[in-house]
Formats: C-alpha cells, structure tokens, sequence
C-alpha cells in the first residue's frame, strides 16, 4: 500500500563536492578515535596534530578549487538548496580551517603540558571546526542550528576536559546553560519565522518578503528580534555578553582562542547570512536595533576591560568590544559593510589567535594577573615584541590590520550617514587602547624585583605567533587582496 508514495519519492540533489571540506573534517575526526581506540597504548599527540593538520589543509586546498568553480559559474546550491556554496560561505571556510590549523598547532605543547588526551581533543576540535563551515554555509535555519550545536557542544566538552581545574569545569557549566538559553531563542525565531513565512529557507524566506506587503507585522518582528538575541549570545554582544569573561578565564588557552576567533566569526556568519538574505527587504526596521547593540557593545567592552587585572578577563571584554566594531559594520546593511564585517573578522581572528598563543604560553591557565607579565620585554623580548604588535594591532594602531579593519568599519558607518556610531567607535577605541598599552608597559616598565616566570615556549607556538605577527603587520601595508576577496564574497544571495 505503501508503493505508490515510494515511487514517487524525489531524492534531494546533493554536491558532494561542495560537501567535501566537512567531510574531510569529520572523517578526520572518525580516524583519529579510531585508530587512537585500537591502538595498544596511549596515542601519541604528533599523531592526532597531524592528521588535523593533514585534514586542515586538505580541505583548504578543496575550498581554493570551490571558489574557483564559483568564479567561473556563479553560485549554486545542495541538498534541496539547503546548503549555499558561494562566495561568502567559502571565505568563512578558508577562515575556519586556517584557525583550525592554528589552533591544533596551538595545542600540541598544550595538552601534554596539562594532561589533557589529545584523540578525544582533536575529534572535538574537528567536529567543532565542521560546525562553523555548516554554519556559514547553511542556507535553511534548521541546517544553520544544527551546525551552531555542533560547534557549541564540541565547545563545551573542550573546555570541561581540563578535569584537574575546578574553573574549567564550572566554565564549561556556564557557557552550557548560557548556551541552552540563547538555542531556545534561536529556535523560537526559527519557528515564528516559519510561521510568518511559511518557510525556513533564507531564499524562500526573501522571496516571500519581496512579494508579500504584510497588514501585521507583528510575528515577523519578534522571528527577527528572537533570532538577533538568540545570535547575539553566540558573538558575546552586550547586553549579552555575562557569559564571556568567565568562560574565557576558566577555560584552556587554546579553547579561548577558538572560541574568541572562530566561534565568534560563525555566530557572525551565521548573522549576516540570515539579515542579508533573508531580511534584507525590512533593512529598515532591524538595521536601527543593530546599531543600538553596536552602542552598547561597544561601550561595555571598552569601559571594562579596562577595569580588570587578569589578563584573560582583559581580552574577553576586548573580544566584546570587537563583536561591536562588526555590529557597527552590520547595521549598515549594505554591500560595503558587509565586506568591512567579513575583513573585520580575518584579520581578528588571526590577531586573536596569536593573542592567546602566548597567553597560553606563560604557564598553567590558573590565573593571569598582570604582575605574571611583568619584566617580559626583558627575559624574552622577541615574545614581548611579538605581543606588543598583535596588541597594538587590536587597538587599531596604523601599519597593522587591525587599523585597516577599524578604517572599513567605520567608513561603511559613515556612507550609512550613522555618524554618532562612527563616532562612538572612535571614542571607545581611544578607551580601549589604555587596556592594551597597560599590557605593553607591564612587560617593559618594571622594577628590578617584579619579574613574572618565565613562558613555557615550544616551537609550534613560535611559528603560530611568528606566522600571525607577519600577517598582521603585512596586512596592515599591503590590506588590498583581502580587501579584495572580501569583497568578491559579499554576493550571498544564492539561487534556490
């Protein structure tokens, strides 16, 4: 009786060669468990760094040829259009696997260094990394939550697998309940989305907004104000933003790193691609509540950080406050913003990365007062210098990125005519800027007597700082090519 419903079953069209990053990842994760279960003693850490190396570069080197197919015959979808393959999702997947990279490299010294198994770490890291493309990539609502979870619940583990510290435990708890609050948002907005327009495809969703004039609007709005809360959790944006400073603190170097880089850039992939493609018609009415969140986070990031004295807790509110220069850039809703928000986001999170790269470095993550820095442009200048150039870059000094990236970020405000965030973005840089020059004068403007330990150092962490420090003064001379293929990816509107 069934036959005839069988028969005429239509499977989805799927492009497993667009699918292939993720499958790369996730097979990676899958050999890494594997072998590391049936192997006689305990696996090595070489072994599960190199083959998430190996899986990272891989893919890399897939996404290059998607970009190129891209170029060549425009945008196109898979799975029931369901997943976008595009400009805008390659870029992020280029991002998210040159930070993975970073981060496995990151932690190799790390794990063995605390104890942590390095299979189960790298698994999660994998998985987690396959979330943030899924993310990016996700052109259905229900496709980009599962994506979130995948990312957020790799996460959680991370953090919680440092078991010999009572902080990361009782962090990982924090940012678990946090987390299930600002899921439940999200999906409310998903399903009052559905409700207002009969879709959870963003294609279908703008369709339906370009045709239809709505008499109330009323469920329309609250889909948008759920979704924007329910994201703004994910990017730390205040008022949003109790979680961060406690999970950043508590949890393992590498693991801030990730999660101040790459799950900040995914919850902001995910942002745009559903404001830009599926609300871009009703600019008008969630553009002004953005800027307004801009504001604040702005403000509230740049004020306390420079209130605190762990080192961790500094960078978190600073991590804040970077959440609100790509909102300033994301209220502008148009195609300059979006491109100054996608720069924004590489050259921060390469920043960031290296950041917590030496943050890591200076001994177990039980605390980072500041005095544990102090006298460091004296026992390890090279370190020292290192860090004072990626901090100056986050205050946006010239010469480095992080300048360029303030500069597009507020032009873009300017063309919007949104002079008093521009402005505002200005003053809380100027604010901001104390906290990382606190920093620069704690490692070189110290007594005789107030010298703080010396770092932990391994080659792997001198390439990943090395190699950030050079991009980011590079960069900050020479910003044109990632001007450029920022702006070639900004098209995310996709056929369905």
């Amino acid at each position: 009786m069934f036959a005839p419903q069988l028969l005429g079953f239509v499977s989805p069209s799927i492009n497993w060669w667009a699918l292939l990053p993720q499958m790369i990842l996730l097979g990676a994760a899958l050999l890494i468990l594997l072998l590391s279960s049936l192997a006689p003693r305990r696996s090595s850490t070489t072994f599960a760094t190199v083959t998430t190396l190996s899986a990272a570069i891989t893919a890399y080197f897939v996404s290059i040829g998607l970009w190129y197919d891209v170029e060549r015959e425009g945008a196109s979808s898979s799975i029931a259009s369901a997943f976008g393959v595009d400009g805008f999702s390659i870029f992020f997947t280029m991002l998210i696997l040159i930070a993975l990279a970073i981060t496995a490299l990151l932690s190799h010294h790390y794990l063995d260094r605390e104890g942590i198994d390095p299979p189960e770490f790298h698994a999660l890291l994998l998985c987690s990394a396959a979330g943030a493309i899924v993310m990016a990539a996700a052109n259905d609502l229900v496709v980009m939550f599962l994506g979130l979870e995948a990312l957020s619940i790799a996460i959680y583990v991370m953090i919680a697998m440092h078991s010999r510290r009572s902080e990361a435990r009782e962090s990982a708890v924090k940012y678990f309940v946090l987390g299930a609050f600002s899921s439940a948002f999200l999906l409310y907005g998903i399903a009052l989305t559905y409700g207002a327009t009969g879709s959870t495809n963003l294609v279908h969703v703008r369709e339906y907004l370009d045709a239809v004039v709505f008499r109330d609007q009323h469920m329309l709005m609250a889909a948008m104000g759920l979704l924007l809360v329910g994201l703004s959790f994910k990017v730390a944006a205040a008022p949003f933003h109790f979680w961060a400073p406690d999970v950043y603190q508590g949890a393992p170097s590498p693991v801030t790193g990730w999660m101040a880089s790459i799950a900040k850039a995914a919850g902001f992939a995910a942002l745009l691609r559903i404001f830009f493609a599926a609300f871009a018609s009703h600019d008008s009415d969630w553009s002004p509540v953005v800027a307004v969140l801009a504001f604040v986070t702005l403000v509230v990031g740049a004020v306390m950080a420079i209130l605190q004295t762990d080192v961790k807790r500094m960078l978190a509110f600073s991590s804040i406050s970077h959440a609100g220069y790509v909102l300033v850039a994301v209220q502008s809703a148009s195609n300059d913003g979006t491109a100054a928000a996608l720069f924004y986001l590489f050259t921060y999170t390469l920043m960031v990365l290296g950041t917590f790269a030496v943050v890591g470095a200076m001994g177990s993550d039980d605390d980072h007062p500041l005095t544990r820095y102090a006298g460091l442009g004296r026992s390890k200048p090279l370190i020292a210098l290192s860090l004072t150039a990626l901090l100056l870059a986050q205050a946006g000094v010239p010469t480095t990125s992080g300048f360029i990236a303030k500069f597009q970020v507020i032009s873009a405000a300017v063309s919007n005519q949104s002079y008093f965030l521009a402005g505002a973005a200005m003053v809380t840089a100027v604010i901001g800027a104390f906290m990382y020059l606190r920093i620069i004068m704690t490692m070189y403007v110290v007594d005789d007597d107030e010298s703080g330990p010396s770092p932990v150092w391994h080659w792997t962490t001198s390439t990943v700082v090395l190699g950030t420090v050079i991009f980011t003064m590079v960069l900050g001379l020479v910003p044109q090519f990632l001007i450029e293929f920022a702006e070639q990816a900004v098209p995310i509107l996709i056929r369905g």
